[in-house]
């Protein structure tokens, strides 16, 4: 069963907030309302809607400060904006403010059905847009997710060094992704069907990791009862990742150098030295240059690794990206947990671009994972992030992660208007005109004049429609 796409409507026009009402949910849309602005803003805060139609003269909140505040927390929601006034003005601020579009009191109804399906066929788009950009980024790039510039112009780089055998120096923030940065170099080099090494240099004591490089001897050390293999010697034919490279004591970085320079590597206690043919990628949070400069790394050293620098954005510079990547993490995470995950809240996808992310891409990793297990039903909300994530502000230079017409939470390739409803006959459109006509005028107590004007038609016709559907009658006041 397709899921019925959800409006807000508000109206401080009772009869015509109902007509709207009714006409909406016989197109097959689930339908609630709101008499002024203020209630507007709590509901559609409160839980998520496809869309929301607000009237601009509304007592209480009008419908642009209405539309402000939505928008503000919720700035993937699509908002039509209505008005029985032909104020320019109010319509450019309206689409300036973040409206999809601004429709004139009386309504044309074929207009308000085109404006609909114009803003779920471009949340398709949005999201079949989405997932091709997933795809597109999960496919050979050994897990490096994203599409914004920077992301585009780091893909591009790899692709253009990853078959050459030159050695490759990542650059980056901790949690950017560095190692996955290396796999893609690797899974895109003439090495890709060999193997992929890594080795963090900042975690091992001094003669823990040159054992663990260049391998050692029987004896060569208390404890060395057998000969062991180093990284070095199992990377032949392919790939070793030196990961935290400026962490590495000096002495071993001479020891790392000679084996650059000779492309051999003499095992620890032993005497013979053995070729081995590997390409090296090494990584580093550091500023290896000022580490060089103050006498920390070997400048000769540094040269030899930097022959090709890729350096990791941080995600905080990785405009739309983050949105992309917490869906992932979330479906990911929810999968492992066993847990059914509708989508992201807009107001939780807004804290989480609005905060800087100190900790890159590994820490939405984290805040995810925590979300999924959090989350007491099938959204991911606000509730479920971390304390410092909604107390931050923008980080300068972004401009929030959504634009007008984007996609509503957890929103999947949607149907056409015509065709929500789950199944079964769709009515007619003079049915549907007929149930509204009807409702309409009792909900106006009989007033055929004040429902000809809630309807925007004359009562000349609203009289032909009812003489038609055979319920004109003489009683009634005529306003």
């Amino acid at each position: 069963m397709t899921k019925r796409l959800s409006i807000l409507v508000a109206d401080d026009d009772a009869a015509h907030r109902h007509m709207l009402a009714t006409l909406l949910e016989n197109w097959g849309y689930a339908v609630e309302v709101a008499a002024d602005g203020g209630e507007a803003v709590r509901l559609g805060l409160s839980r998520p809607f496809d869309l929301a139609l607000l009237d601009v003269r509304m007592p209480v909140k009008d419908g642009l400060a209405a539309l402000k505040e939505l928008h503000a927390a919720r700035p993937a929601l699509p908002v039509l904006m209505m008005t029985a006034y032909s104020d320019v003005p109010a319509a450019v601020e309206a689409i300036k403010s973040g409206a999809w579009d601004y429709l004139a009191k009386p309504l044309d109804f074929e207009r308000l059905k085109v404006s609909l399906r114009n803003v779920f066929a471009h949340a398709d788009l949005v999201e079949e847009n989405a997932a091709l950009s997933r795809r597109l980024a999960e496919d050979g790039r050994g897990g490096i997710l994203g599409q914004s510039a920077p992301m585009r112009e780091l893909w591009e780089m790899i692709r253009t060094i990853a078959p050459s055998e030159a050695t490759v120096l990542v650059a980056g923030e901790s949690g950017t992704g560095k190692e996955l940065a290396a796999r893609a170099v690797h899974g895109q080099s003439r090495r890709a069907a060999g193997p992929f090494v890594a080795v963090n240099c900042g975690a091992l004591t001094e003669t823990l990791l040159a054992s663990e490089l260049f391998g050692h001897e029987k004896g060569a050390f208390t404890g060395a009862d057998r000969r062991h293999e180093g990284l070095f010697v199992r990377a032949r034919g392919g790939t070793i990742f030196l990961d935290e490279i400026g962490e590495m004591p000096l002495s071993m970085q001479v020891k790392l150098l000679r084996v650059l320079q000779e492309r051999e590597v003499l095992s620890v206690g032993g005497t013979k030295p053995e070729p081995v043919d590997v390409r090296v990628i090494a990584a580093t949070n550091r500023d290896l240059a000022r580490e060089t400069a103050e006498g920390r790394f070997r400048e000769d050293l540094y040269y030899r690794l930097n022959v090709v620098t890729l350096t990791m954005p941080p995600l905080r510079d990785r405009e739309g990206d983050i949105e992309l990547l917490a869906r992932h993490f979330a479906a990911r995470f929810a999968k492992a947990n066993h847990k059914r995950l509708a989508g992201i809240a807009p107001q939780a996808l807004d804290a989480l671009a609005r905060y800087a992310w100190p900790g890159n891409v590994r820490e939405l990793e984290n805040v995810m994972e925590r979300a999924v297990i959090l989350m007491p039903g099938e959204y991911i909300d606000l509730r479920e992030l971390p304390e410092r994530l909604l107390t931050a502000r923008l980080p300068r230079g972004a401009d929030g992660p959504a634009a007008r017409g984007g996609v509503a939470p957890g929103a999947q390739a949607h149907a056409p208007a015509q065709a929500v409803s789950g199944g079964g006959r769709l009515p007619t459109l003079e049915e549907v005109e007929r149930e509204v006509i009807l409702r309409t005028l009792q909900s106006c107590g009989g007033n055929k004049s004040e429902a000809a004007r809630v309807l925007g038609i004359t009562r000349k016709t609203l009289h032909a429609r009812l003489h038609r559907y055979g319920a004109e009658t003489d009683g009634g006041e005529e306003g």
